[in-house]
């Protein structure tokens, strides 16, 4: 593995290219991009492809890459532009990206707006709240999230989260009649460190579960593109999503072992399947439905 830093106006961009460059195979790199998580959230999913030249990254802001444009919120649209800007970096070419949460919101928007960027995106789990039937009642759970970050703390909004993001079906009157979920019940802190820049429970993200992809300008990019959902998302929020932008896009999904996080160990939190994950995962780049 080399890393590297990419010195943009606004952000240092770290990189780290695991494989030759140009490549062994003469595929295109394979990509990794999450958001709100950094490149150490991958190395499951890097180590099973030691066939590939994989490149991961940290998004501006996060890990190791620093922001110098005085903001603290994240938007698809500057994600997109910063992503890219390390796609040309390489000097590879297009590449084939697999990108999950955020990361695969980012990914629409970047594939919108460079479409000759990337040859297949498999868009791991997008998190649009605003397109589910009942987009209303998402965003007000996801307000009644932040409200609960910051005025508890880091522990009680985690817990809110987990509660919200593992809610199945819609967002009833009865999800909203529901205690606050105390922190200790998923091994969480109760204490309160006095931080509130988390870019998962604050609003800072927003800006990222708020997007609406560009159907028309993905559809014309040269971009084959796959909605992925996890076996176990199929009835919770992400999966939810899945489909809603798999029906905005005209497309079916595509379904892959395991959860959110199905391509990781055990490391952060609930562990995935990352040896199915990774064999479905090359499958669909190579072409399988």
């Amino acid at each position: 593995m080399k890393t590297y830093t990419l010195t943009t106006a606004d952000a240092d961009l770290v990189h780290d290219v695991h494989g030759p460059l140009p490549t062994a195979d003469g595929r295109p790199p394979l990509f990794l991009i999450a958001q709100p998580m950094d490149a150490s959230g991958f190395a499951a999913l890097v180590a099973r492809f030691p066939e590939r030249t994989v490149v991961t990254y940290d998004p501006r802001g996060l890990g190791r890459s620093v922001r110098r444009d005085g903001r603290d919120d994240y938007t698809p649209e500057t994600l997109a532009d910063d992503a890219h800007a390390v796609i040309e970096a390489l000097g590879a070419g297009p590449v084939e990206m697999f990108a999950s949460s955020g990361g695969a919101v980012v990914a629409l928007a970047l594939v919108a707006k460079y479409p000759d960027a990337v040859t297949v995106l498999v868009a791991h789990e997008p998190p649009l709240i605003t397109l589910t039937p009942d987009g209303p009642a998402a965003v007000r759970a996801r307000a009644a999230l932040r409200e609960t970050y910051e005025r508890r703390g880091w522990g009680a909004g985690m817990a809110a989260f987990i509660a919200m993001t593992s809610w199945e079906g819609e967002f009833t009157d009865a999800y909203f009649a529901q205690p606050e979920p105390d922190p200790a019940t998923f091994g969480l802190p109760a204490g309160d460190d006095g931080s509130r820049d988390d870019p998962l429970l604050s609003d800072r993200s927003w800006a990222v579960t708020d997007h609406r992809p560009d159907a028309g300008a993905i559809n014309r990019a040269a971009t084959r593109v796959v909605v992925a959902v996890g076996e176990e998302s199929r009835s919770v929020l992400t999966g939810r999503t899945s489909d809603a932008v798999a029906g905005l896009l005209g497309l079916a999904v595509t379904v892959f072992p395991s959860h959110h996080g199905g391509f990781a160990d055990g490391e952060f939190g609930y562990p995935g399947k990352p040896d199915e994950f990774a064999h479905r995962l090359r499958e669909v780049l190579d072409g399988a439905s």
